[in-house]
């Protein structure tokens, strides 16, 4: 099949959530036989390396389109009462460029990978979406339930904040229910945002689920035994995501002179790209130690002995969290932090609500060997079992080659 990713960012390097999920969709339908092109908008030109590099590695096309500046998109769409997440990663020119491609090559299905994205799709001239007079299949990965995000972040924010994020979170409601109507196909990662969507949604009967897999050749335990001396934390992230700075600065408020009082040259790494100066300014901390952007983020799961989760707001599976796994590192995480993945509690990873809980179960890690090996095995167990991508994507060519296989009975396509 001929297939096109239109994704809201350029997924390359996966290097971050969505990306991840994107790129390794996108490798593994190369992988299978099919031919996969790209389009998306980019902020910076320093991205342009990235879409060479993803056209060499995976793909027959990629074309991207520079995006005006972040302030005059977000005024663009307050004042078309819009959803900012839209406004934010539309182009008129991009649009244009879409229509093009469509109209000089054929395509059996589209693939968006995020909400925001079907705003192409809704605009685009109707002859664009079809090849010899049959509609091109249209799949929306919605990956999270964002309109719940967007409720999750009001809750949290100061009156002012409160009034947009509400207004984003019922804009972004709309514009998921208005895609579940018009794509062929919707996916969310798990089950519970699927039945949460329904709730709202309780006609719509083209929604699945379509979980995260692992890179388990790139993730995988370090080959030297882990010092249990002394805690070695760790957390990954993109920096000025809210609900990863809501995580860390929680956890640092709350916990960590707790644990320094239990263990006085414990250290906690937060690492990722794009800190934001609250996050930053937790490096002033005994112990704690804010690195911004690595080139691989493998050493520090290597170093670290236990994974922090502590997540108050999220949706969807936190990719960090299989990654620790695969990397043979515990976790401990809030209840929302293990959302939507094949855990079980005190079996394969440590549930903390409170502050002293998460101090507990790093005492009871570091003081038994046992106890330790154990929730690292049994979440190895559940990543080679689970989470592998080919397993994990193979729903994902099952819904892409129905839609070919019922054009072909129906004599419209060879």
């Amino acid at each position: 099949m001929n297939i096109l990713f239109l994704s809201h960012r350029i997924p390359y390097p996966a290097n971050k959530g969505e990306k991840i999920r994107t790129y390794h969709q996108i490798k593994y339908l190369k992988e299978i036989g099919h031919t996969v092109s790209v389009v998306a908008p980019y902020e910076d030109d320093t991205e342009l390396a990235f879409f060479e590099e993803l056209n060499n590695l995976h793909c027959h096309l990629v074309v991207g389109e520079k995006l005006l500046p972040k302030p005059y998109r977000i005024l663009r769409g307050l004042l078309k009462r819009q959803s900012l997440s839209v406004a934010n990663f539309y182009s008129n020119t991009l649009l244009f460029k879409l229509e093009n491609i469509l109209s000089e090559r054929q395509f059996d299905a589209i693939i968006c990978t995020a909400s925001s994205m079907a705003e192409y799709i809704f605009r685009c001239k109707p002859s664009s979406l079809k090849t010899d007079n049959v509609n091109i299949a249209l799949l929306m990965d919605f990956m999270d339930l964002d309109s719940d995000k967007w409720q999750q972040y009001a809750q949290k924010a100061n009156p002012l904040m409160n009034i947009l994020y509400k207004r984003e979170a019922k804009k972004i409601a709309e514009l998921e229910s208005q895609t579940s109507k018009v794509f062929d196909t919707c996916f969310f990662i798990t089950e519970a945002e699927k039945k949460l969507f329904l709730k709202s949604n309780p006609n719509s009967t083209n929604i699945l689920s379509l979980q995260n897999g692992m890179d388990t050749e790139l993730f995988k335990p370090s080959q030297t035994n882990k010092d249990l001396s002394v805690p070695k934390l760790l957390f990954t992230g993109v920096m000025d995501y809210a609900p990863n700075i809501d995580a860390v600065i929680w956890f640092v408020e709350k916990v960590w002179d707790l644990i320094l009082l239990r263990w006085p040259d414990a250290t906690f790494h937060i690492v990722g790209m794009s800190p934001t100066d609250k996050v930053l300014n937790l490096g002033q901390k005994k112990g704690l130690v804010v690195t911004g952007y690595v080139d691989d983020v493998l050493p520090y799961f290597d170093e670290a002995n236990i994974f922090i989760a502590p997540f108050r707001i999220a949706r969807g599976v936190q990719n960090k969290v299989l990654q620790a796994f695969a990397c043979g590192l515990p976790v401990i995480s809030t209840p929302l932090g293990a959302e939507g993945i094949r855990c079980e509690s005190n079996k394969s990873i440590l549930i903390a609500n409170k502050s002293h809980e998460f101090v507990t179960h790093i005492e009871q890690l570091l003081n038994s060997d046992s106890h330790f090996h154990s929730i690292v095995n049994s979440a190895l167990d559940i990543i080679h079992q689970h989470y592998a991508w080919h397993g994990v994507l193979a729903p994902l060519n099952e819904v892409l080659t129905s839609k070919k296989t019922v054009a072909i009975a129906k004599g419209l396509v060879k």
